[in-house]
């Protein structure tokens, strides 16, 4: 049985029909989801659960940014900090456009030339069990740049998926 100074176990799931993305998933180049269980006393509001998972990233994913928006750079593509400096007034959660809140969803996302994105935070509640909290993220590329993005970046996406889930639980 895991104590409770043990890590959280974070699990990679099948997306969830329910979530506010599903529509993205018929021809998406990729779709993932994970899953971690929420502590007790773990905060109810999805913006704050958002906030303790992305809001301030670790050095090791700050670092990894820097060599994204590095390389990026060379493209055209805006940088992590250009975006997070957006005049848009959108609201953001670090550089991470908000495109919808409810009570038990955050999406957000963005839209450019070589891919669009969405991460879901979907609260799930079972019966007689602590709430779980489950990220999908759909990515959908329009270009060559955009698929080799995405290649390039999928073994830091998903550590940087599950580390962000471990950042909720409030135990630690």
């Amino acid at each position: 049985m895991p104590s409770s100074t043990d890590p959280p176990r974070v699990d990679q799931i099948e997306p969830p029909p329910e979530c506010g993305v599903s529509s993205w998933f018929s021809g998406a180049d990729l779709v993932d989801s994970y899953a971690v269980r929420l502590a007790e006393g773990a905060s109810a509001e999805m913006r704050a659960l958002a906030m303790a998972a992305f809001g301030k990233p670790p050095t090791w994913v700050r670092l990894l940014l820097i060599i994204r928006d590095g390389v990026m750079s060379l493209f055209g593509v805006k940088s992590s900090g250009e975006v997070r400096q957006s005049p848009d007034g959108r609201d953001r959660i670090d550089f991470f456009p908000v495109l919808s809140c409810s009570a038990n969803e955050i999406i957000l996302g963005a839209d450019d030339r070589h891919l669009d994105f969405r991460l879901s935070l979907l609260r799930r509640t079972v019966a007689h069990s602590m709430p779980v909290l489950v990220a999908t993220t759909v990515v959908r590329c329009h270009n060559r740049l955009g698929r080799w993005y995405l290649a390039s970046i999928m073994p830091f996406h998903r550590l940087i998926v599950r580390s962000s889930l471990h950042r909720i639980d409030e135990r630690r």
